[in-house]
């Protein structure tokens, strides 16, 4: 493992076809640094409603999210679906650094992972499962 990146709970979060991969600490300082890609989440999440689904965990466990460090890199999909991949990672980190936090998590449906995909269109359809309009003559 990277040397920079000791001391990190490594944690993955999954959701359609995004995946983050998610670096977190505890900080000594009062203020902790949230990057996703390189960039301020902020800058990276600009929409609220994305904001406010990411720090969701936090919000869940009363906890501050200045108290950590955070190194995520998103791949894959699109905003929403790397907004909620980020979601749980952060979830998860937080479930392996205390782990008498679950049914907190649990009862706020953060650690429950939504595998749905969007299913492939097929030949002779329009999309996925609509159709052509159909004339008997």
């Amino acid at each position: 493992m990277n040397p920079l990146l000791a001391g990190y709970i490594h944690t993955v979060g999954r959701r359609k076809t995004a995946v983050v991969r998610l670096f977190l600490r505890p900080t000594t300082a009062a203020k902790g640094t949230f990057l996703v890609n390189r960039q301020p989440w902020q800058l990276y999440f600009p929409q609220e409603i994305y904001q406010l689904e990411i720090l969701k965990p936090f919000e869940v466990l009363e906890l501050d999210p200045n108290r950590y460090d955070i190194l995520a890199y998103a791949q894959g999909g699109g905003i929403k679906g790397q907004a909620e991949a980020l979601r749980l990672a952060i979830a998860r980190a937080l479930l392996k650094e205390l782990p008498s936090r679950r049914p907190f998590l649990r009862k706020a449906n953060l650690i429950t992972v939504d595998s749905r995909q969007v299913e492939r269109k097929h030949y002779g359809h329009k999309k996925a499962r609509k159709s052509f309009q159909f004339s008997k003559r």
